[in-house]
């Protein structure tokens, strides 16, 4: 009966989210405040029902209920449980329930978070937040329903969860992905809204940035759990290998990176204000077609669900109904979208569209080397062609270069106009001392010289030193200098996020740079006793022993590490056998450090006692993930600036002056 109600559940939240799509927005027409007043209510009931459904889904993991096919086809009675609970995410139709109910939780949040809008305006994020979850809710009931039975002949045990899954990387990555993914439509729903009423003024903007600013935080932490997973997990020792369903993911990051920028100037200025509305549409678009990408089936991943075409067919159709519709409305409302304010070309404004536009292209780069072979395969009747890390690295790269050269000009120039004598004073000093830094920091950490480290490196100290300049310049009226580092602290959280998001993207550029030039890899074949010199590290192969898992059973290399003949650790590769499944998956054994990680992953046994054996030392590798790390915090410091709750205390405080008449509270006063 479990599976029953969980089924009932969803149908039910159909039913909350079909009423909120229409009641809230209807009260707008109909000046109703009780229909406007619905939405939050509706949202929670909504939430409600999915919530059960899910618990639902979990409970059938949890007690082996293989009469539940996605249960029969994703679990196993030896399966830990903290991997049957991640399971309920590790296929299609449970992450799209999962992907449902954040969805509807990111609907709430905005619900309770947002008393302060217009009554109007919060009535329509709600009721297009409800739209697009009855475009998911009835995916899950018509084509991906997670608690279809195998009646009367249930199996007495189940084929196992995907091997490649049962990683503790998969318990994360999915449910950070999916919040920074969904939370985008908050975004998209605040941007229709504003279409909707015509009132396209730095309100929607202001009210909108926290919220797109934590889903792409929340997004940067998916995307760096994904590429951790596949280089530690996968055995082939790589971080990113432009991958279609990474690519999916990417791009959304990229167009919402464009977006929270936008977002700023629009907010700041009022300009932008029909390119910050097309960046909304464009950022869920592209997550929707990533959804279509990854649930398709149309490409082949080693990320993507196999799924049968009726469903793509589905999604197909949900995103050409919200693209159009969305830019149908964009198009009805043009007019009203015109800005006054003006600027030159050395201004803020004009060097953040420049970044804008940059990231832009990007994504085409990368949205066409993702799509080209599926339309090759299309036009030509079933040839298939693939489009790899060649093409990726010569057209995003040099993008990226002029995106990062951009970026230290942005903090450095002002609002309206810049002086350009100040600003090019200001950025030659800075080039100076990054291209010294660029020298010097590869050839002390790595005792060598590589033209694309130094590029990197400058760059990274391009950014960094002109954050540093905009810092000092900002307070440097406050005096002498105990002075002045007193009042940094005072510039605010929206400051500070942008500080370190932007150090972040300097620590990851350095990562990437370092992991790329100056890595070092074999692969060899090596019996016990042989050794193999990588990195200026001595690796010593030592044999096989046997390993046991709870589901699992492993042939173990033990590789002992040497540095100037003295072992300094032992590694130990496995390559794992899921018997229920019939895998053999390679766990890979990595020594990690802040400068540098040793890899080593079994490759196939060769006759005898030798084994292929991969061995790398990757240097900086962590810096990748810790710029991740940081730009995400980043984001989220940003979007928990004090002025935001300000500028809702005063608009509440606004509307119960317009509704009693009273005269404004005192300061301190409640």
């Amino acid at each position: 009966m479990i599976p029953e109600l969980g089924h009932f559940a969803l149908a039910l939240a159909l039913g909350f989210a079909i009423l909120l799509a229409t009641l809230p927005i209807a009260g707008t027409f109909t000046g109703r405040l009780v229909w406007m007043r619905s939405g939050g209510s509706l949202a929670a009931g909504m939430f409600a029902f999915l919530l059960l459904s899910y618990i639902c889904l979990t409970w059938s993991f949890l007690a082996d209920d293989f009469s539940v096919a996605y249960v029969a086809q994703n679990s196993n009675s030896l399966l830990p449980v903290y991997y049957k609970v991640s399971a309920v995410w590790g296929a299609h139709e449970g992450s799209f329930l999962l992907w449902t109910l954040i969805m509807a939780g990111w609907t709430v949040a905005v619900a309770v978070r947002s008393k302060g809008l217009p009554l109007d305006m919060l009535a329509r994020v709600l009721g297009v937040m409800g739209m697009v979850s009855i475009g998911f809710i009835l995916f899950m009931l018509l084509t991906s329903n997670p608690f279809d039975r195998l009646l009367p002949m249930s199996p007495s045990d189940g084929s196992d969860l995907n091997p490649q899954l049962q990683d503790f990387g998969l318990i994360v990555h999915p449910p950070m992905l999916y919040v920074g993914y969904v939370g985008f439509s908050v975004a998209f729903a605040f941007a229709i809204a504003a279409l909707m009423s015509g009132r396209l003024d730095a309100a929607w903007a202001r009210w909108s940035r926290p919220w797109t600013n934590v889903a792409w935080a929340f997004l940067t932490v998916g995307i760096a759990l994904g590429s951790w997973w596949a280089y530690y997990e996968l055995g082939w020792g790589g971080w990113w290998f432009w991958d279609a369903v990474e690519n999916a993911s990417f791009m959304p990051w990229l167009v919402g990176t464009a977006l929270i920028h936008s977002l700023a100037v629009t907010e700041k200025r009022g300009v932008f204000r029909s390119w910050t509305v097309l960046l909304a549409i464009a950022t869920f678009s592209l997550v929707l077609l990533g959804a279509f990408i990854v649930r398709s089936g149309v490409l082949t991943s080693v990320h993507a669900f196999a799924v049968d075409p009726e469903r793509g067919a589905y999604i197909m159709a949900f995103l050409l109904l919200v693209v159009g519709g969305s830019l149908a409305l964009y198009a009805f409302r043009a007019p009203v979208m015109r800005a006054d304010a003006q600027y030159d070309g050395l201004s803020r404004e004009v060097l953040l569209l420049v970044n804008n536009v940059l990231l832009v292209v990007a994504t085409a780069a990368v949205l066409l080397g993702t799509l080209y072979p599926l339309l090759y395969e299309a036009m030509t009747g079933g040839d298939k062609i693939s489009v790899g890390p060649p093409y990726f690295n010569a057209v995003f790269v040099p993008l990226m270069l002029l995106l990062l050269v951009a970026m230290a000009a942005g903090p450095l120039a002002r609002w309206k106009r810049t002086s350009a004598k100040e600003l090019v004073r200001n950025l030659g000093r800075i080039a100076v001392a990054s291209v010294v830094l660029g020298v010097l920091l590869p050839l002390v950490f790595t005792g060598a010289l590589d033209l694309w480290a130094v590029v990197a490196v400058a760059l990274a100290a391009w950014i960094t030193l002109s954050l540093v300049q905009d810092t000092l310049s900002r307070v440097a009226h406050k005096g002498d200098w105990p002075s002045r580092l007193a009042a940094i602290p005072k510039l605010g959280a929206g400051y500070a996020g942008m500080w370190i998001a932007h150090i972040g993207i300097a620590v990851s550029v350095i990562g990437i740079a370092m992991v790329v030039v100056y890595s070092d890899e074999r692969d060899v074949r090596m019996t016990p006793g042989d050794t193999v010199d990588v990195g200026g590290w001595t690796f010593r192969f030592d044999g096989i022993r046997p390993a046991e898992g709870p589901n699992w059973t492993a042939d173990e290399g033990v590789v002992t590490v040497l540095k100037n003949g003295r072992e300094r650790m032992t590694l130990l590769p496995q390559k794992r056998h899921y018997p229920v499944r019939g895998m053999v998956m390679t766990q890979a054994a990595i020594n990690p450090r802040f400068t540098r990680d040793l890899y080593v992953a079994l490759g196939e046994p060769l006759g005898g006692q030798a084994w292929a054996v991969r061995v790398h030392y990757k240097p900086f590798v962590r810096w990748i993930w810790l710029g991740a790390i940081l730009m995400a915090f980043g984001g989220v410091i940003a979007a928990v600036d004090k002025r935001y709750r300000r500028l809702a205390e005063r608009a509440v405080e606004r509307r119960r002056i317009a509704s009693t008449g009273d005269a404004p509270l005192a300061e301190g006063t409640s």
